[in-house]
C-alpha cells in the first residue's frame, strides 16, 4: 500500500504535459504526502517542483506552522514561498470563504506563467464537496464536484489525487513517518464540512455502503451534463455580457432555460470574484426581475449584491452604508473615499491655493454646470446622466466656503472652473464599486 502513491503519481505525471510544479503546501497530511511523494520523484523535479505555504494567521500557532513548512521543504531540498494575507472576518462571505478567497488570489499571484498548481484534494474531498453542493442546491455544475483541472491564474490548477481514498495518503505519511500539521479546526464540527465528514458520512455509510461510490458516479454524471450545456450557455453570456459595464441583459437572460440561466449567472458572478447564490436567492432574484418600474430591486448574500437596474443585471461587492455626514478638507492630493474609490487632480502634482471641503450626499443638493443657464438638482442630473443608484450617495460633492462647485468630476460650476483652471487640472474620481 505505501507504493500506491508513488506510483500513481508517476502515471499522472506521465500522462499530463511538461509543465513547472507548484505545490500549495498547508503542511498537513495530505499536501504533506503529495509533496513528500513528488520530491522523491524525478519527473517531478525535472519540472522544477517548488511549494507555497500560505500563512493565514488566524490561529495563535500560525506562524510555528509556516516555520514548519518552511523546514520541511528545506529538508526536502524543495523551494518554499512563504506568504502572508490579512483575511477580512465582516465582508459578509463568512471566515472559511474568506481565508479560501484570500489563499487562492496569494496563489495566483505567486504562479509563474505556464505553471501549474498543485492540491492535496482527495476522493474523499471530492464526495463531501458533492455532498455540500447538494446540500446547498447546486445544479449540474456544482454536483459534478471539483474539476481534476481548470485554468488558474496564469496556468492550470490541478488535482492529482482526486481518485485516490484518504486512507492512501495517511499509510504513506504513517510508513515514511512524516511530521504534519495537526490543525484543531478540522475537528470542529460547527464548520459544515467537518460536520458532514465527523457525523453524517459515517452514519450514511452504515447503511449505505456503496455510498461514496454512487455519490461519485453521479458526480461523473453531473459533470458531463454541466460540460454540455456550457456548450450552449457560453456563447449566450458573450452576446448577454456588457463588457464595458460589466452588467448583463435582463431579459435575454430570463428568456434563457433554467438550466441555461443559473450556470450562466454562476459564471458571470465568479468572473466577477463574488460568490453564487443559494436556492432562496435565486428564487427572490426571478421574483424582483417582475418589479414595477421605478423600483430599484437589490438582492444580497455572502458578500454579494445584485442590482436590478435599466433592464439589466449589475453585481457588487457588498459594502457598508456611506455616512453621509462623512467630510475632508481636500487641496488636491489622492483622497480615499467612503466607498473605498479614490478624488485626485488629473495633474498628480497640483495642489489647490484654497482647500475644499468634500462631503456626501445628504438631500436637495443644487448646482449650476458651468455654460448652462439653469441650476439643476442633483437628483435630475444624476437621473439624466444614468448614473447607478448605487453611486450616487457615494459621490464626492466639492464646496469652497459652503458653495457646491464641482460634483466629482462630472458637473463643475463657473466658480469651480475657475478655481481648477488656476491648477491646470481637473477633478478625478474613481469610484469604489
Amino acid at each position: 500500500m505505501n507504493g500506491a502513491l508513488p506510483r500513481y503519481l508517476q502515471a499522472a505525471l506521465t500522462a499530463v504535459p511538461a509543465a513547472p510544479l507548484l505545490v500549495a503546501f498547508s503542511g498537513g497530511p495530505d499536501s504533506t504526502a503529495l509533496l513528500h511523494a513528488l520530491a522523491r520523484e524525478p519527473l517531478a523535479r525535472a519540472r522544477g517542483l517548488r511549494a507555497a505555504h500560505v500563512d493565514h494567521g488566524l490561529h495563535p500557532d500560525s506562524a510555528r506552522w509556516a516555520a514548519h513548512c518552511v523546514r520541511f521543504c528545506r529538508d526536502l531540498g524543495v523551494p518554499c514561498a512563504l506568504v502572508r494575507v490579512d483575511v477580512p472576518r465582516d465582508d459578509g462571505k463568512g471566515l472559511e470563504a474568506a481565508a479560501r478567497q484570500a489563499r487562492h488570489a496569494a496563489l495566483a499571484d505567486l504562479l509563474h506563467d505556464g505553471e501549474w498548481l498543485l492540491f492535496g484534494h482527495h476522493r474523499d474531498d471530492q464526495v463531501e464537496t458533492v455532498l455540500l453542493k447538494l446540500l446547498r442546491g447546486a445544479g449540474p455544475e456544482g454536483l459534478g464536484g471539483m474539476r481534476g483541472r481548470r485554468p488558474f491564474g496564469t496556468g492550470q490548477l490541478w488535482r492529482p489525487l482526486l481518485e485516490l481514498p484518504r486512507a492512501t495518503l495517511l499509510d504513506y505519511v504513517a510508513a515514511h513517518q512524516l511530521d504534519c500539521i495537526d490543525d484543531p479546526s478540522n475537528a470542529d464540527t460547527h464548520l459544515a464540512r467537518n460536520r458532514l465528514r465527523h457525523e453524517v458520512l459515517p452514519g450514511l455509510l452504515r447503511y449505505w455502503p456503496q455510498a461514496c461510490d454512487s455519490i461519485l458516479h453521479s458526480a461523473a454524471l453531473s459533470r458531463d451534463a454541466a460540460d454540455a450545456l456550457r456548450s450552449q450557455w457560453l456563447p449566450a453570456f458573450d452576446a448577454l455580457h456588457d463588457r464595458a459595464s460589466g452588467s448583463l441583459d435582463l431579459p435575454g437572460w430570463r428568456a434563457l432555460l433554467p438550466a441555461l440561466r443559473e450556470p450562466l449567472l454562476d459564471h458571470w458572478l465568479h468572473a466577477r470574484g463574488l460568490a453564487a447564490p443559494g436556492a432562496a436567492q435565486r428564487r427572490q432574484i426571478e421574483r424582483q426581475c417582475d418589479a414595477r418600474a421605478g423600483q430599484l430591486p437589490c438582492v444580497r448574500w455572502a458578500g454579494t449584491e445584485l442590482h436590478i437596474w435599466k433592464q439589466r443585471l449589475w453585481a457588487l461587492p457588498t459594502q457598508a452604508p456611506v455616512d453621509p455626514d462623512w467630510q475632508q478638507h481636500w487641496s488636491g492630493e489622492p483622497l480615499a473615499l467612503p466607498d473605498g474609490g479614490e478624488l485626485a487632480l488629473t495633474a498628480p502634482a497640483a495642489r489647490l491655493a484654497q482647500p475644499l471641503q468634500v462631503r456626501m450626499r445628504r438631500g436637495g443638493e443644487r448646482i449650476r454646470p458651468a455654460g448652462d443657464p439653469h441650476t439643476r438638482e442633483l437628483r435630475s442630473l444624476f437621473q439624466q446622466a444614468q448614473m447607478p443608484p448605487w453611486r450616487r450617495n457615494a459621490c464626492p460633492l466639492l464646496y469652497a466656503d459652503g458653495e457646491l462647485i464641482a460634483v466629482a468630476d462630472r458637473w463643475i460650476n463657473a466658480r469651480g472652473s475657475e478655481l481648477f483652471g488656476r491648477v491646470g487640472a481637473q477633478p478625478r474620481w474613481r469610484p469604489g464599486r
